[in-house]
Formats: C-alpha cells, structure tokens, sequence
C-alpha cells in the first residue's frame, strides 16, 4: 500500500547543534523528518503523531503507519535516525547509542513548535521505534547491561543489517572514557513531557531497559507484536514493556506474524500491517483527539 502523489511529505533536514554528525564531528547532527498533513487541518493545533522508524529503516518507508494516521485526521511526522536508516547509510553509533533516537525526536518536536503551536503529541514506532516512544515516556537503558555488551561480557544479538557493528564502534573509538560518556548518556531521562500517548510495534531492546523506569511511566501505552517474531521475541524484548509498565495494553498481531512481515515486499500475513495500522490509527484518535 503506498501513498498516493497527493499524499507526498514535505521533507526537511534539520541540523542538531548540540550534538554531532557521526561522520564529520565539525558538523551538527543531521535529522530528516518527512511530514504529512490530514486532507483537513484544523485552525486550532491538530494532534500530531511521531513516527520512528526501525533498525536501518526509514521513516519515508512507513506508509502502512502513514496512511491510516492521515485518514483519521492526525498530522504525521516521521524520523530518519542519523546513522541508522538506510537513506543515509549506517554508522556504528547509530545501531548501538540508541538513546540519541529519542532526543531526535525531541529535537524535531521543538523546531515543529517554534513554527506553529503543537497540538497534543503522540509517538508510534517500530522495532527499535518501540524503544524510541517508550524512552520519551520514561524508559531508561540499563547502563550495567549496556557496559556487558558494548565490553562483550554479554553477546550482542545479531544485527543483519551491520553484522560486525561492535567491533565497527571499537575501531572508530578505541579509548576506554568514550565508554563512559555513552553509559551516562543511556542512563539519563529523556522522556519529553509533551508525549501523551506510546505505541509500540515489536519494539526492541525490551531486555535491556530498566523495570524501575517502566513503572514510571504514566501516558497510555498500546503494544503490538508478532507471534513468529525471531527478531524481537516477546519474552525478551515486548514482555518487559507490556509486564512493567503500568499503562500498558496490548496483544499478539497474529501467530505467524514475523519481524519482517511489517516491512518485506512478500510478507508471511500480508493483512498484518493494515490490521495495526488501523490500530494505531483508533488508539491516538481515543487519546490526542
């Protein structure tokens, strides 16, 4: 399903002052967003809903999020995460520094607020998307289990789109006190008090984020994931969210949906993609409309 010509984003780069580009330090860090407007656009601020894409996505490749989001009158805003979508090629950090991801879409939320007021905020995404909503509500990356595998005290789970990206990080970084700078970094708050609703589909790193920041989290949450899933497995990586989190709700999209089934051109259950779309679609329409 794709977007018609009518339908096409505005996409903008943004640059990050505060932070640099991963590839050329001089420069600030690179965020694309791609933004879509309902047929409709209030007077007064609409509800806006940030997507995050997954794992060496992109966020011009969520259409099946895109489209139902527009037909229920929602604006749309979706993120390249610099370094880890494939628009732009891959960089270590971008794989494994996650906590950047939400600060991207901090980022992007306070350049969208200084042109216009923002409406009420929700984040939908998926894979390491789902990571990224649930740390703008509170969830925090345990530091202790981050040193472990960034150290290789604990293995790192197969990436397939970056199979050697440790010993990548490890060859562009090799001094111990840049170890220390990302430990802190993962373990700091970077929830955004302007998100009011999560959801999450087959989110990612489930294991390694804290159960005390989880239970901390306070906005709705709605989970969603895939039964045959290999990539993200529920009892690792969707049960800690659905388990510790106060607010959370969610249920299987179907026994035989896979990871890939939300993004490959010949998916296992082809109808998965539109069942949750809609989903998402009814669930930010019950809590920012």
């Amino acid at each position: 399903m794709m977007i018609s010509s009518q339908e096409q984003p505005l996409i903008q780069v943004l640059y990050d002052g505060s932070r640099s580009d991963l590839r050329d330090p001089a420069r600030p860090r690179p965020v694309r967003v791609y933004r879509w407007e309902p047929d409709r656009t209030p007077s007064e601020p609409g509800p806006l809903v940030v997507l995050s894409h997954g794992t060496g996505g992109s966020g011009g490749a969520l259409e099946w999020l895109v489209r139902p989001l527009l037909e229920a009158g929602l604006r749309v805003a979706a993120l390249d995460h610099h370094g880890n979508n494939y628009v732009d090629g891959y960089e270590p950090e971008g794989f494994l520094n996650v906590w950047e991801r939400p600060r991207d879409v901090t980022f992007v939320l306070d350049a969208l607020a200084r042109e216009r007021p923002l409406g009420p905020v929700g984040v939908a995404g998926f894979s390491l998307g789902g990571y990224t909503a649930a740390a703008l509500a509170g969830a925090r990356v345990d530091p202790r289990l981050l040193t472990a595998v960034l150290t290789g005290a604990v293995p790192l789970p197969e990436v397939s789109e970056f199979p050697d990206v440790l010993q990548a990080l490890r060859t562009k970084h090799p001094h111990q006190d840049l170890l220390q700078g990302a430990l802190e970094a993962a373990a700091a708050d970077h929830s955004d008090a302007r998100v009011r609703a999560v959801f999450q589909v087959a989110p990612g790193i489930g294991a390694l984020v804290t159960p005390e920041s989880l239970a901390t989290v306070r906005v709705p949450v709605e989970i969603r994931w895939g039964g045959a899933d290999q990539v993200t497995p529920y009892e690792a990586d969707t049960r800690p969210y659905l388990e510790h989190i106060p607010t959370a709700s969610g249920r299987s999209a179907g026994p035989d949906v896979r990871h890939d089934d939300f993004f490959a051109p010949e998916p296992a259950d082809p109808g998965a993609r539109a069942r949750v779309g809609a989903e998402a679609a009814d669930f930010f329409r019950r809590h920012l409309v």
